[in-house]
C-alpha cells in the first residue's frame, strides 16, 4: 500500500498542470479508502496527508471555465499555423494592446435589465461593460506571450471591478461578467496577496448574492423561467473559477431542478410559452449550454444529454429549435406575450423586439456554435445558416476544437 500510495503521489504532481476530472475523481476514491482504513492512515498519516494536499493544489488550479495549460499550447501551435485562428488572435491582441493604455471603467451597480434602451443607467452600464472583453484580452494574450505587462493590467482591470461594483443578485445583469470570469480563471494562478483575495471574495459574493436575491425567491417566475439559466451560468462558471463547493452543489442541483420546471418534454420552454418568443427560448438555452460544457469539463458528466425526471433535457430543446434556424418553420415574435415589457420595448422602436416581426434564423446560430461541442454536425447548421464556409465561424468554433480532447 505504501508504494501504492508513493505511486499515486508522483501521479498527482504530473496532473498539476493538466488535470482531468475523471483522474482526480478516480485518485480522490482511493485516497478515500486509504483514509476510511484507520490503520493503514496512522502507518501512512504524512504520505496519505502529501496525497490529499496535492489533489486540493490540482483542483484550485484547474481550469474548466477557460483554457487550462495544455489547451492553451493547442492554441499557440493554432494561431502559428491557421490564419483564422490568428485572425482571431490577432483582434484580441489589438483589444488588450489598447486596453493597456486606458484606464478600467467599473459601475457601482450594472444596471441594465429591464430598462429600456437610452435609459441614463442603462447607458452607463454599457459602456462600464466594454472592460469585459478587455480583461479577457489582456487574461489570454498574457497566456499566449507570458509577457507580464498584460497579466498586471488584467489584474488591475479585475480589482477595479472588484473594489468598486457591488452585486445586486440580477443574473441579467451579472450575465454580462462572462468574460471577466474567463479572464479570471485564465489568469488566477498568478495572481497573488491581497489582490488574489479581493478577486476571488469579490466573486464569491457575486454568485452568493445570486442564491439569496429577492429575484430567487421560489415564488417569483424569475427563479425558474431564464432568468435563473443566466444564474445557473453565472454561478457555476465562479463556482469552478474559484473552486467553492458550496457553489458547485447549488449549480448541479440547481441544473437539474431547472430543467423540470423550465424545459418541456416536446423540447419548448416556459421562456417560449411566456414570451411567445423564439428570442427568449434562445436565450434561456444559451447559458444553460455554456454551463454544460463547464459542467462536462470540470466533471466528466454530459449534462447536455442528460435527462430529467420529467422527461425534459437541454439537448431536446436545442433539436426542438432546430427547424427556426435552418427555415423550415417560421414564427411571429412576442404576438401573444404575457410581459408587458416586450410591448414597452416595441414601441420604443427597438430593433429586433417588432410585435409580430419574423424570428431571424441568424439569431439562433449561438446555440448550434455552442450545441456543436456535444454534436458536431450543428457546425455545419450554423455555417449553412450564416451563408459561410469559414471553418472557424466564430472564436466559439475555435473553443470547441481547442478544449475538446
Amino acid at each position: 500500500m505504501i508504494f501504492e500510495i508513493r505511486g499515486l503521489i508522483s501521479n498527482i504532481k504530473s496532473q498539476i498542470s493538466n488535470p482531468t476530472p475523471s483522474n482526480v475523481f478516480t485518485n480522490f476514491l482511493f485516497l478515500q479508502s486509504v483514509y476510511l482504513d484507520t490503520t493503514i492512515f496512522r502507518m501512512n498519516k504524512k504520505i496519505v496527508l502529501s496525497a490529499l494536499v496535492l489533489l486540493s493544489v490540482i483542483t484550485s488550479k484547474a481550469q474548466y471555465t477557460s483554457f487550462n495549460q495544455q489547451e492553451i499550447s493547442k492554441l499557440k501551435t493554432a494561431v502559428n499555423t491557421n490564419a483564422e485562428i490568428k485572425k482571431y488572435y490577432t483582434s484580441f491582441k489589438r483589444t488588450a494592446d489598447n486596453a493597456l493604455n486606458e484606464a478600467p471603467n467599473p459601475i457601482d451597480t450594472i444596471r441594465t435589465e429591464g430598462l429600456l434602451k437610452g435609459n441614463p443607467k442603462k447607458t452607463a452600464t454599457a459602456k462600464a461593460l466594454e472592460d469585459m472583453p478587455k480583461i479577457y484580452s489582456l487574461s489570454l494574450v498574457y497566456r499566449i506571450t507570458g509577457d507580464k505587462q498584460y497579466l498586471a493590467k488584467a489584474i488591475e482591470y479585475l480589482k477595479a471591478w472588484a473594489t468598486t461594483t457591488t452585486p445586486n443578485g440580477d443574473p441579467i445583469d451579472d450575465t454580462n461578467l462572462d468574460k471577466a470570469i474567463e479572464g479570471y480563471d485564465l489568469i488566477k494562478e498568478d495572481i497573488t496577496g491581497a489582490d488574489a483575495q479581493t478577486i476571488k471574495e469579490w466573486w464569491r459574493k457575486t454568485g452568493e448574492v445570486e442564491i439569496s436575491a429577492k429575484y430567487n425567491a421560489p415564488t417569483r417566475m424569475t427563479s425558474r423561467n431564464n432568468w435563473n439559466a443566466h444564474r445557473l451560468k453565472i454561478i457555476g462558471e465562479i463556482a469552478w473559477s474559484i473552486n467553492d463547493e458550496q457553489l458547485k452543489k447549488y449549480t448541479i442541483d440547481g441544473f437539474k431542478k431547472h430543467l423540470e420546471v423550465n424545459l418541456r418534454p416536446d423540447g419548448s420552454s416556459i421562456d417560449f410559452e411566456e414570451r411567445d418568443a423564439l428570442h427568449y427560448h434562445v436565450y434561456d438555452l444559451e447559458p444553460l449550454l455554456k454551463l454544460c460544457i463547464v459542467l462536462k469539463r470540470a466533471t466528466n458528466t454530459d449534462y447536455y444529454s442528460f435527462v430529467s425526471t420529467t422527461n425534459t433535457s437541454v439537448e431536446k430543446s436545442v433539436t426542438w429549435l432546430l427547424p427556426y434556424v435552418t427555415g423550415e418553420k417560421t414564427h411571429g415574435e412576442y404576438t401573444n406575450s404575457k410581459v408587458e415589457f416586450d410591448r414597452k420595448r416595441a414601441n420604443n422602436g427597438e430593433a429586433g423586439f417588432k410585435i409580430g416581426a419574423l424570428f431571424d434564423p441568424k439569431h439562433g446560430v449561438p446555440v448550434f456554435l455552442l450545441a456543436a461541442y456535444f454534436h458536431e454536425p450543428y457546425l455545419d447548421t450554423a455555417k449553412k445558416t450564416l451563408g459561410t464556409s469559414d471553418t472557424y465561424p466564430s472564436w466559439q468554433t475555435v473553443t470547441n476544437e481547442i478544449m475538446k480532447k
